[in-house]
C-alpha cells in the first residue's frame, strides 16, 4: 500500500500515540518521539515497522510522538494513519485480518 496523503492518527493523551504518515520517496523514514525511548525505544520501532511491513508501505515519513501507547495501540493507530492517507474509510481488515 502506498502513502498518498498526509495523515494522522491518535491523540497525544496518555497511554496514547500520534501517529502521522507522509509521502516519501527513499523507503521509511520513522521518527519516534517519547517519554520512555530508553526503556521502550527499539520495542516501538520493531511494532511499528513490522505493521508498515503488514500493511506492505514501501516509502514514507513516519511520525510518532508516544505517550505510553501499547503495543496493540500503536497498531491500531499506525494501520489508522495508513488506511487514512489513502481515503480508505470503510470495511477496514483491522488488526489480524492483515496478512
Amino acid at each position: 500500500m502506498e502513502i498518498i496523503n498526509i495523515a494522522l492518527a491518535g491523540t497525544l493523551e496518555s497511554s496514547d500515540a500520534q501517529v502521522t504518515v507522509e509521502p516519501g520517496e527513499n523507503g521509511i523514514e520513522l521518527t519516534i518521539e517519547s517519554s520512555v525511548i530508553h526503556q521502550y525505544g527499539n520495542q516501538i520501532r520493531k511494532v511499528v515497522l513490522e505493521t508498515l511491513e503488514r500493511l506492505d508501505v514501501q516509502n514514507g515519513r513516519v511520525t510518532i510522538i508516544d505517550k505510553g501507547a501499547l503495543d496493540c495501540t500503536l497498531k491500531a493507530r499506525v494501520e489508522c494513519a495508513v488506511y487514512r492517507s489513502n481515503g480508505i474509510t470503510e470495511n477496514l481488515p483491522w488488526g489480524g485480518v492483515i496478512k
